[in-house]
């Protein structure tokens, strides 16, 4: 799996107060950030997440990269909501710096940013951005939702453009519905990448066959719980072998071990074979003395009664 060092940025401006989401953006986000938190670090237990915030008077680092889950949770209830618009180059930079100073340097660097609000910065300053990052090697995802408008998709659209490399960047934009904003960012390559769910879609190099190309056979964006309930009882299943795998090799070496080993050499220190072997062929040694003591006492009577 790929270790990864990921800064979550969140959208704290008064447009994240919007409850076109259940229970509204901000829980909705919240929920999101701990479902990526989870994916990064179940993919591999190396990889670490840190959490920022971009609204108010500017960003805010409110979690430095940890594998503490408890630590998220910590900076997503201390998070004020504050401010109409957000700091999002600003905010990309300094998240940024954060990933630059990571302990591990050989965990791949990613930012996944959440904007629910209007974005102040012109095109032109985000696509200048856009390459730097893609020249430092920072895959950048972002997750827009809410009633966003045709200038900050365009804008967002130009950024992703221009940062798409080789770790690969991502643009999911989730418009308001009944499903949950986590439900639904399951079916997105942000996560399908981690194992989380698959890549929805014959046309992205599924399997063809039954099933349009999806795993087990159901479309993710149409059912993202019964695809995710699908793919948690696979790896439960999973797991449930390797154990009775595991139980079963135990239960081989302790019968193993129970079998006593042949220290005994093969000669004694007469140069004879030792052993239970060795005992017969003692046996069959004094039987044959005993047989030639007793041929020798009946020749030596033969003997004495011809002299007489």
């Amino acid at each position: 799996m790929v270790l990864e060092a990921t800064m979550i940025v969140v959208d704290n401006s008064e447009s994240s107060r919007n409850g076109d989401y259940v229970p509204s953006r901000w829980e909705a986000q919240s929920d999101a950030v701990n479902l990526i938190f989870s994916a990064k670090t179940q993919a591999n237990p190396e990889s670490s997440v840190g959490l920022m915030s971009m609204g108010g008077k500017g960003p805010e680092v409110l979690v430095t990269l940890t594998t503490d889950f408890g630590k998220i949770l910590d900076g997503i209830h201390r998070t004020k909501i504050v401010g109409q618009y957000t700091h999002l180059a600003t905010g990309i930079q300094i998240a940024g710096l954060a990933l630059k100073h990571r302990q591990n340097k050989s965990q791949r660097q990613r930012i996944i940013v959440f904007t629910c609000s209007p974005i102040a910065e012109d095109e032109g300053k985000l696509v200048k951005l856009a390459k730097r990052m893609k020249k430092n090697n920072i895959g950048i995802d972002f997750i827009a939702f809410g009633d966003l408008e045709p200038e900050t998709t365009k804008k967002l659209e130009a950024f992703n453009e221009n940062v798409k490399g080789g770790d690969g960047s991502h643009l999911a934009i989730i418009p308001p519905g009944p499903s949950l904003l986590s439900d639904t960012l399951v079916t997105t390559p942000i996560l399908s990448a981690d194992g989380v769910a698959p890549r929805g879609g014959p046309d992205e190099g599924g399997a063809d066959g039954g099933g349009g190309g999806f795993e087990f056979g159901v479309d993710p964006s149409t059912d993202p719980e019964l695809a995710l309930a699908l793919r948690m009882s696979m790896e439960e299943e999973k797991a449930r072998q390797d154990k009775e795998g595991k139980a079963k090799d135990q239960a081989k070496g302790e019968s193993l071990e129970g079998i006593p080993e042949e220290n005994q050499p093969l000669l004694d220190g007469q140069g004879e074979a030792s052993g239970s072997g060795g005992d017969k062929m003692d046996e069959d040694k004094k039987e044959s003395s005993e047989a030639k003591e007793e041929k020798k006492d009946g020749d030596g009577d033969a003997d004495k009664m011809d002299t007489a």
